[in-house]
């Protein structure tokens, strides 16, 4: 049976190597922990249907390898995205001092547009925190990101870091911000059902009676 949606978004999963970005979209996709979890190469691939605001959405979500030896392919992925979440480990500084690269990369080649919600993973890593929550809340203010900690083993907040992305994408198609048809919006509408929503206003703009005066 094939899927029916109203809109398809296209998420990007960035970050640097060991952040959790495969845990963090396999737990999303398949609601559980992913044990084995080796560093990715190149891209992985994964999506799922979800409801926001009352739009049946559907994210195709491009999970990229944080390796700087993969970065000449994963960049190819950025054109056309719409949202991204941008992935550093709460435990490791080091990955919280890369974010401005990343960040730059996803505004640079995706889309300066694109949406963007950082996410410090390994919440449940507390004891060995590196970095704090008023930190990296200040660098998401500064950079205009939403931001949320997450834990992939336990679940916590990871569902609400890609439907906040979503939910936040969403409200700019209703408030006209964004453009589903642009091309490289990373955004596309799923059944005709929406398309016909559009018509009748440019149909009706074309059967307006025209001025004789």
């Amino acid at each position: 049976m094939s899927e029916t949606y109203d809109f398809l978004f296209k998420f990007l999963v960035i970050g640097s190597a060991g952040t959790g970005k495969s845990c963090l979209l396999h737990q999303f996709i398949e609601n559980k922990f992913k044990q084995d979890s080796n560093h990715t190469i190149g891209v992985e691939f994964g999506s799922r249907v979800v409801n926001v605001g009352g739009k049946t959405v559907k994210l195709q979500i491009w999970d990229t390898a944080g390796q700087e030896r993969f970065r000449s392919v994963t960049r190819s992925y950025y054109r056309g995205a719409a949202g991204a979440l941008l992935v550093y480990d709460i435990t490791s500084r080091e990955t919280y001092n890369s974010l401005t690269n990343w960040l730059t990369d996803a505004r640079t080649l995706a889309s300066p547009n694109i949406i963007i919600i950082l996410c410090g993973n390994k919440k449940d890593l507390d004891a060995d925190r590196e970095v704090t929550f008023l930190e990296a809340s200040r660098f998401a203010q500064e950079n205009e990101l939403m931001f949320l900690e997450t834990s992939a083993l336990t679940g916590e907040n990871v569902e609400e870091a890609f439907l906040k992305c979503a939910r936040t994408i969403l409200n700019k198609i209703e408030s006209g911000e964004l453009d589903p048809e642009r091309m490289g919006s990373g955004i596309q509408y799923g059944d005709t059902s929406l398309r016909q929503l559009r018509q009748p206003r440019s149909a009706a703009a074309q059967t307006r009676p025209q001025c004789n005066c």
